[in-house]
Order: structure tokens, then C-alpha cells, then sequence
């Protein structure tokens, strides 16, 4: 029996819109999320990778609910959480929560790391003093961090243990799904690993579901069960992690894997791949076909002029998503004649 979904996203999108003028009407709109949709199962990480601007981390916020959708839907646990109130989402928070990329932007110098962390009891009412103590240390000391750290400030943490008090304060909840916006990105080589190590291990004991998000493809490969592409505010792929990175279907995914360095041990630095030539289209003024007809290598007349849908393919590499011309839908089985 195949698992209910934990989330689903049909349709989502976000626009914001540009205004111009003395009156400032509205003159168009930036599509940076457009018609997304995807599913993310109980237990599972779902890897989000594309380039800087192509819309991942405003459709992780949209799905917390930081961002109010244009259209579309955000169900969580069978509830439409699209268009709900800020109070109404107040329960939600404690099921759903994010792990932002900067730890310096996102925590407040001002509060120590104690106050941080325990601060959702206190907007849920949750807990006596004794209790919120003990709770604090407890989840302190699963990141890797010292209870002794609770009463000191966030910038008196280097990089990689701010993020560790990101974390804490994101599971303090026990919520139910995840959104790690960049995690990493902000964080020394060294310490990524450790990171990484640690959201899989918090994974594993506290069953958790989680929205990946990152640049490096072979981190994203390490802790996701699927891999999702994504560009110009829309998804180009979806299949398992392993399928996706050693047998990238879109030209974009196959791009993107190719650009991504690996360490050359004949000359002991990394490899390097041409950048993707052409230009990238506005977000403002989408065009009818492909979004990646301007950069394309395989480009042909039909991506210029009809834009291609998500549609499940399978061949000896596997079975997946792809919005591609050069690939044909997967035919779905009839029924057995007699």
C-alpha cells in the first residue's frame, strides 16, 4: 500500500508584482514560482538544486507559509494551508518548520541561545520553567552543543555551531517536516559535513520529513531519497537522487551535473566545466515555449513555441518527471485482453 503524502503542492504560484510610474500600477509581474507541483511522503527528503534565482527558496517559504501564495495549492496533512491566517497557521508551526540558510541573519543577537530556543513553548504556552530548562539541554546536547552554550549569545558561536542553534530551535517543536533552506551554504567546507551528518542523524531518530535545499548537487545526492531541478521558477525534473545525478535526462539537469566541481586529484584542484552559454529568460516576460530554449544545446522549432509539460518518463535509467520535447510520455499499461 503506498504511503498517503505528507505534503502536496499542486499548481503553486507566487508572483510579485513590478509596479512603475507616478502611480505606480502595476506593470507586470516577476513569476518567481510558476505552476509548481510536487508531492514529499512521510520520512522522505525531497533534494530542491538550481541555479541562484530560479525560485527554490520562495516556493520552501511559500510551503512554510512565510510567503502567501498567488495561486495554487499548499495541502499538509490533508489540510489546505493556501490561503489560511496567520492565526490559523499558529498550530501549524509546530508541525512545520524551517532551517534558514544565514544562522547570523536568522537568530537574534540579542536573546541568548536559552531564550532562542525555548521561545515556540512560550508562544504555545507549553511547559514550566523546569520543564523548558531540561528540554533545552536535552535538544543542546543532540546537536552537539554543551548545555553551558544555553547562556551565551548566537555571535560568540563560530559559523557552524550557529547553525547547530538554528537547528535546535527549528526541532525544538518535534515538528513533523522540515525545510532546510541552504543550510550549508553559508558554512565552511569542513563544517558542511558535519552539518549534513548531523540532519541525517536527526533524521534517522526523530523520523523526520524534510525540504532540501542547496546548490551542491552531490550534498543534495548524499541526503535526498528524490531529487527535484529546478528553473526559472519551474521544475525540469524529478526522479530518485542516484537516477537524477548519474542519469540526468534534461539538458539543463545534464548541464548542471556536468558544472558540478569535483576535486581533480592530478592537479589537486577541482574541475571545471564551460558555463551554460545563452541568456537566461526574465522572469517578468516568460515566453510561450521553453524556459530553456535560449541556453538549450538540443534546442528544437517546437521548444520556442509550446512549452513543455512535467510528464513521467520510463526507460532503462528509470522512471521519472521530465519537461522536455525530446522525450515521450510514458505509456501507462491497458487492460490484459482476453
Amino acid at each position: 500500500m503506498t504511503t498517503a503524502p505528507l505534503l502536496t503542492v499542486n499548481d503553486l504560484r507566487i508572483h510579485f508584482p513590478v509596479r512603475g510610474g507616478v502611480l505606480l500600477r502595476q506593470t507586470g509581474a516577476v513569476r518567481a514560482v510558476d505552476g509548481v507541483s510536487l508531492i514529499i511522503r512521510p520520512g522522505e527528503t525531497l533534494g530542491l538544486v538550481g541555479e541562484s534565482g530560479c525560485g527554490k527558496s520562495t516556493l520552501g517559504k511559500a510551503i512554510v507559509r512565510l510567503l502567501k501564495p498567488t495561486s495554487g495549492q499548499i495541502v499538509f496533512q490533508g489540510t489546505d494551508i493556501s490561503h489560511r491566517s496567520q492565526r490559523s497557521l499558529r498550530p501549524l508551526r509546530r508541525d512545520v518548520q524551517m532551517i534558514f540558510q544565514d544562522p547570523a541573519e536568522s537568530l537574534d543577537p540579542r536573546m541568548s541561545v536559552r531564550a532562542l530556543i525555548e521561545e515556540p513553548f512560550l508562544i504555545h504556552r507549553m511547559g514550566s520553567r523546569s520543564e523548558r530548562i531540561q528540554w533545552v539541554n536535552e535538544l543542546l546536547d543532540r546537536v552537539g552543543l554543551p548545555a553551558s552554550s544555553a547562556e551565551r549569545y548566537s555571535f560568540e558561536f563560530s559559523g557552524g555551531q550557529r547553525q547547530r542553534v538554528g537547528i535546535a530551535r527549528a526541532l525544538i517543536m518535534q515538528p513533523e517536516f522540515v525545510v532546510c533552506d541552504e543550510p550549508i551554504s553559508a558554512l565552511d567546507v569542513s563544517v558542511q559535513a558535519q552539518v549534513v551528518r548531523l540532519l541525517g542523524e536527526l533524521k534517522a531518530s526523530l523520523g523526520l520529513t524534510m525540504l532540501f535545499i542547496a546548490h551542491d548537487l552531490s550534498m543534495v545526492r548524499y541526503v535526498s531519497d528524490r531529487m527535484a531541478v529546478m528553473y526559472l521558477g519551474a521544475l525540469v525534473e524529478v526522479g530518485t537522487a542516484d537516477d537524477v545525478f548519474f542519469h540526468p535526462k534534461h539538458p539543463y539537469t545534464q548541464i548542471l551535473i556536468k558544472s558540478n566541481p569535483e576535486p581533480d586529484p592530478r592537479t589537486e584542484r577541482q574541475r571545471k566545466s564551460p558555463p551554460i552559454e545563452g541568456e537566461i529568460a526574465s522572469p517578468v516576460n516568460i515566453g510561450p515555449g521553453c524556459r530553456f530554449a535560449g541556453r538549450c544545446p538540443e534546442v528544437m522549432d517546437v521548444c520556442r513555441t509550446t512549452h513543455p509539460p512535467l510528464q513521467h518518463i520510463r526507460d532503462a535509467d528509470g522512471d521519472r518527471l521530465v519537461a522536455c520535447h525530446l522525450y515521450e510520455p510514458a505509456k501507462e499499461p491497458g487492460p490484459k485482453k482476453d
